[in-house]
């Protein structure tokens, strides 16, 4: 494949990537290796606080392009579903107040076998959400998940579904994010991503190797797997998304090597494959 170095102003390191960093670490590790963009984990965020968070990214100078995560609206009761809404009305804050209009939502799974009521629970979640988010200038990035975390971290599974639910808002209310790592086997792929035109907002790249022995930290380093990357990038790019590409991978080999480490090799293989 040719190697495109001028991809790199887009490049952004998603946090979980270096969990073995704090934000402090992270975001100074981004600065020297001159990755211009990071999406930052709430639990990162709350190691530090928000006022100590903000001012290391703008004395770094770096962009944020989303904060992971809100959803997870599903719950077996009102008053439990009723808290996770109020967690997502501070996901938002967060979102807002790092400089960023995108908070990615990993929308939950289901409390029991009802699938369906669920993802009415997620439906009604997003609609509850949208006039406080938009309140605040942010929106809302439905991620679908690979249907294997069905059961423990979203019955939202289709980049079609996804879509579906998007489409009942403005562009500047909802939208989707697209996660190689769990939309690559979809059959309509290219068709999603082409209907979700002008209303992408993210795209994340790892790869899928096999075989997977760990199902969270499944993910491998771009061009250790089987994915189309670069031909589901264009397919994106095609679609009006000219943003940020988030690097996500959860992976305990990453995870054990020093920081400065991954992102070489990040940048290395984001040149090569994305």
């Amino acid at each position: 494949m040719a190697e495109d170095t001028s991809l790199l102003k887009y490049l952004s390191l998603n946090q979980i990537t270096t969990e073995q960093w704090n934000l402090k670490e992270a975001a100074i590790g981004c600065a020297q290796a001159e990755v211009p963009w990071i999406s930052i984990w709430r639990h990162k965020l709350e190691a530090l606080g928000i006022a100590e968070s903000k001012r290391i990214i703008k004395g770094t100078g770096l962009k944020v392009s989303s904060l992971c995560r809100g959803g997870m609206f599903p719950a077996a009761t009102e008053e439990q579903r009723r808290k996770n809404l109020d967690d997502n009305k501070r996901a938002v804050e967060e979102a807002a107040e790092l400089g960023t209009d995108v908070l990615v939502l990993v929308c939950g799974p289901a409390p029991d076998r009802n699938i369906d009521l669920s993802r009415q629970w997620v439906e009604e979640g997003i609609e509850q959400l949208v006039p406080f988010a938009e309140s605040c200038g942010v929106r809302l990035g439905i991620e679908p998940l690979h249907p294997m975390y069905a059961a423990d971290r979203s019955v939202i599974v289709t980049l079609g579904q996804a879509n579906k639910i998007a489409q009942e808002y403005s562009p500047d209310q909802v939208g989707v994010v697209v996660d190689v790592f769990h939309v690559w086997w979809d059959p309509e792929l290219y068709k999603q991503i082409a209907r979700a035109k002008e209303r992408i907002l993210g795209f994340h790249v790892s790869d899928w190797n096999v075989p997977i022995t760990d199902t969270f930290k499944a993910r491998r380093m771009m061009g250790d797997g089987v994915i189309e990357i670069r031909r589901i990038r264009k397919a994106v790019e095609e679609a009006g998304y000219h943003g940020p590409i988030e690097v996500e991978i959860m992976n305990q080999e990453l995870w054990d090597m020093p920081g400065e480490d991954v992102l070489k090799l990040m940048k290395n293989s984001f040149v090569k494959h994305v």
